[in-house]
């Protein structure tokens, strides 16, 4: 089993003289009916003692069994110690005296109402329920292929009766295969509980809402060899955790726009079988637990290469880079000349990105996305170069709508964007597309649209307006050819 949740192959990797029947070459590894009867009540004792995906929630995966694994995986050889009631209160003043400091680099309202410290099974409780809007669409298409896939393979030369009784067979492989996800989640989670120091550490909105989670074991581990004080490494990552929090409380279309890029993402995935086939061919279909080991190495998703995926891939990885690059900017800006020790901290973020920290893993795992650290690099450039310009106030009045945000081509060219785009954004324009258009707003959060498109620019109100509007949409289409 794979410690992660999912493994990505590229369309075309693989055998492509792949069988076509799953059950092709099985022969009379049936028997008679009377052991292909004992075969379906073994096989139903299996998937009790595993438990089927609807004991723990509606969705495709046992998310109780996936809890379950992973708080084995950060307990085992103590690597879960409790939260000391110390511990918590000096996380606690951290991010309330972060709050403070970044009162004076933003124009965003503090989001955090309640500042928590976790434990990594603490951390684990506490973000599942979004993980579960984030793993749910991709588990769903890996289980209804699997059982589409299998019973496709039993074929009309199947006798009547067996494949009646096969349908039960079949139900359980579909209750399989979702013990197994929820298994490989669960790991997945639990060796990502490991790393993180923060709620926000993965750059999607993971915690409650109003709540900002320090993880002091993996504060602690960050500090690790840096030889700055304890304290120092705590307030600067209670900075960062604060920012992310101003951005996913008061951008209210965010968190939509950031979850629909990797549900779009879901709805193109397509399973790799041919694992499966080979895997099960000529196996003796009375042994269900050598099938229950034949497919939990024969799965792997396979990402299809349409025009939807590579945009929700883009758009996904663009609005990471912009939100990291933003609270790099902002908490850079407020650290300097307050923690002594800043300029280190921060190349110690820069060097966990680079050799793949939990945000890259996660995105590498679950969606083939791998984050390149040149496009974090280039967002940290654009916004630090809006906020020389715009100031704070204009800088951050780009998250007041997702089509003003700066598209992939800005990032390659930033000047472009800041004294384009940006420069040419009046007060006017901003509630134009912000308050007029309430109704598209409102649409927007719930289907996030492509950036560089503007909904509620197409049709403004009054005269005045439209040669602006007309004017930026102009301004965009120059800058993207010559991205």
């Amino acid at each position: 089993m794979n410690d992660t949740p999912f493994g990505f192959n590229r369309p075309g990797d693989g055998d492509d003289d792949k069988p076509q029947d799953p059950f092709g070459g099985m022969g009379g590894g049936m028997g008679d009916m009377r052991q292909f009867a004992d075969m379906l009540h073994r096989f139903a004792d299996m998937i009790g003692t595993q438990g089927a995906p609807g004991a723990g929630s509606d969705g495709p995966l046992n998310w109780d069994l996936a809890k379950n694994i992973a708080r084995h995986t950060v307990v085992e050889n103590g690597g879960d110690p409790s939260v000391l009631e110390a511990e918590r209160t000096k996380i606690v003043e951290a991010l309330r005296l972060a709050d403070l400091w970044l009162d004076e680099g933003t124009t965003l309202p503090a989001g955090i109402r309640t500042p928590q410290a976790w434990s990594r099974s603490e951390w684990i409780e506490g973000t599942v329920p979004v993980w579960e809007k984030v793993i749910d669409p991709i588990a769903s298409r890996m289980v209804e292929s699997m059982g589409g896939a299998l019973g496709g393979g039993l074929g009309e030369d199947v006798p009547a009766e067996m494949q009646a009784m096969a349908g039960p067979l079949l139900g359980m492989v579909r209750q399989m295969a979702g013990a197994m996800v929820g298994g490989q989640t669960g790991q997945a989670l639990g060796a990502l509980a490991k790393e993180v120091t923060s709620s926000s550490d993965v750059g999607l909105p993971l915690a409650p809402a109003g709540v900002g989670a320090l993880l002091p074991a993996g504060v602690t581990a960050f500090g690790e060899g840096l030889e700055v004080s304890a304290d120092e490494v705590r307030l600067y990552l209670a900075l960062r955790e604060a920012a992310h929090q101003r951005l996913f409380a008061h951008v209210p279309w965010l968190r939509g726009h950031l979850l629909g890029a990797v549900e779009d993402y879901a709805r193109g995935i397509t399973v790799d079988l041919s694992g499966i086939e080979q895997a099960v061919s000529g196996l003796d279909l009375s042994n269900p637990e050598a099938l229950q080991e034949a497919l939990g190495d024969g799965i792997s998703l396979t990402p299809a290469e349409t025009p939807q995926q590579k945009a929700a891939l883009a758009r996904l990885e663009t609005t990471l880079a912009l939100v990291e690059g933003w609270v790099d900017t902002v908490v850079n800006r407020v650290a300097e000349g307050r923690l002594p020790e800043a300029v280190k901290l921060a190349e110690a973020v820069r060097r966990r990105r680079a050799t793949g920290g939990p945000a890259e893993r996660t995105f590498a795992t679950l969606v083939g996305l791998e984050l390149r650290p040149r496009r974090l690099r280039e967002a940290g450039a654009l916004w630090r170069t809006l906020t020389d310009v715009r100031g704070t106030d204009g800088r951050d009045a780009v998250w007041e709508h997702p089509d003003l945000l700066p598209t992939a081509d800005d990032l390659t060219d930033p000047d472009a964007y800041v004294h384009g785009t940006a420069e040419g954004l009046s007060d006017a324009d901003l509630t134009a597309l912000t308050e007029p258009h309430s109704t598209e707003v409102a649409r927007t959060e719930d289907a996030p649209g492509a950036l560089g498109q503007v909904p509620g620019a197409e049709k403004p109100e009054g005269d005045g307006d439209q040669g602006k509007d007309e004017g930026q949409d102009k301004g965009k289409g120059d800058a993207e050819p010559g991205a």
